[in-house]
């Protein structure tokens, strides 16, 4: 691998951190501060909105000045987000919390086009293998962004504000660590003139089976996610330090799979490993629905994260197949807006349905995304063939 895509991997492990944390602290902060339990989740949900409603603008900006100035200006203003994440905690500020994690989100739309800045520093063969590579930066995040929380004990009383303030330090290194990339610059004056139209490219079974597996993939990771640090902690009152140990290990299964993922899709084919992201999300369901006991929540949450790897590895291996070079921007810029866009929902809707259906009909409900997902595989296979007859 080129030594753009280690750092980018590196940046990836620090900048994913900020991510991982949000994770744990946002239905945490949300059930301590908000003025009704339905909203929860509403902290955690308004950061996957703030990634959906980045991309579009995040990507058109990367075409005009290149990635590397975008993820540096991403970053520095990142810092300040989370600066302003740890004054709202220390107020009690439920909106002030809500307004941070959305502003994280925006940074973290361009931290999400890291991977495809190291799909474009390799050869079209090494592709996957670089897609997969970068992602294992979220082993480190798995850990770190966590574990701040504790660290940030050190430097506040106060549940999460020290985290905050760890977390305004570790954005601002990456944004020294970014000046080190080498850019990439667009050939073309506009790329989003140039190429075929999307109404074309979409219509791609190609596209359909990408864009597909990797929005079942975020939507469903997170209806589940969102909702488990709020049962098991809230509802179940497991201590902080158990529910942590499960978000933990769910984050750290998300991204351990790429030591070998890019290796399977190059041994069994995409859709393969699509199928089985989908069939270990089928596990997960079942086991989530045996019991509420810790180990319960462990092994479905570890499954949770496996799957989530297979599909969404799968989904922007195919995604790079679906585009010519000039046409990359206009098609990444899509497909992030419709896979965050549907995360986001999914968020959103977590906390509502936790409420309304409680843990097992969450769980039951998440069966008709799986079956959706399996029609749309055999569909879209049977309609490749014909398309490539």
């Amino acid at each position: 691998m080129p030594n753009n895509v280690w750092l980018l991997t590196l940046i990836q492990a620090l900048a994913l951190s900020a991510g991982t944390m949000l994770v744990l602290a946002g239905g945490v902060l949300g059930a301590q501060l908000t003025p009704e339990p339905k909203w929860s989740t509403l902290p955690l949900a308004m950061s996957i909105v703030g990634t959906a409603c980045g991309v579009v603008p995040i990507t058109r900006l990367m075409q005009h000045f290149g990635r590397k100035p975008v993820f540096i200006m991403s970053t520095v203003l990142g810092s300040l987000v989370a600066l302003l994440a740890a004054a709202s905690i220390a107020n009690n500020s439920f909106w002030g919390v809500v307004l941070s994690a959305f502003l994280l989100g925006l940074m973290m739309s361009a931290i999400q086009q890291i991977r495809f800045a190291a799909m474009e520093s390799v050869n079209v063969e090494l592709i996957p293998k670089a897609a997969s590579t970068v992602l294992l930066g979220g082993l480190v995040a798995a850990i770190l962004g966590p574990e701040l929380v504790t660290l940030g004990q050190f430097f506040s009383d106060q549940d999460f504000v020290g985290g905050f303030y760890l977390t305004a330090a570790l954005l601002l290194l990456c944004s020294l660590l970014f000046t080190q990339i080498d850019n990439t610059h667009i050939l073309t004056e506009d790329s989003s003139l140039s190429g075929r139209k999307l109404s074309v490219i979409t219509r791609q079974p190609v596209f359909i089976l990408a864009v597909s597996a990797s929005v079942v993939g975020y939507a469903l990771m997170s209806f589940i996610m969102t909702a488990t640090p709020l049962h098991m902690h809230v509802h179940e009152t497991y201590s902080l330090q158990d529910t942590k140990w499960v978000i933990q290990s769910h984050i750290f299964a998300m991204f351990f799979p790429s030591l070998f993922s890019g290796w399977l899709i190059s041994k069994l084919g995409t859709s393969n490993i699509i199928t089985l992201g989908l069939t270990t999300y089928t596990a997960t369901i079942i086991i989530a629905l045996t019991g509420s006991e810790w180990l319960s929540y462990w092994c479905a949450l570890v499954l949770l994260g496996i799957g989530w790897n297979f599909l969404f590895v799968g989904g922007t291996v195919l995604l790079s197949q679906s585009y010519q070079p000039n046409e990359r921007f206009k098609v990444q810029g899509l497909n992030e807006f419709l896979v965050f866009g549907c995360q986001a929902t999914a968020a959103l809707s977590a906390g509502v349905f936790l409420n309304l259906i409680d843990w097992r009909g969450l769980l039951i409900a998440s069966f008709a995304i799986i079956a959706v997902q399996l029609i749309v595989i055999t569909w879209q296979q049977n309609r490749q063939k014909h398309y490539t007859a």
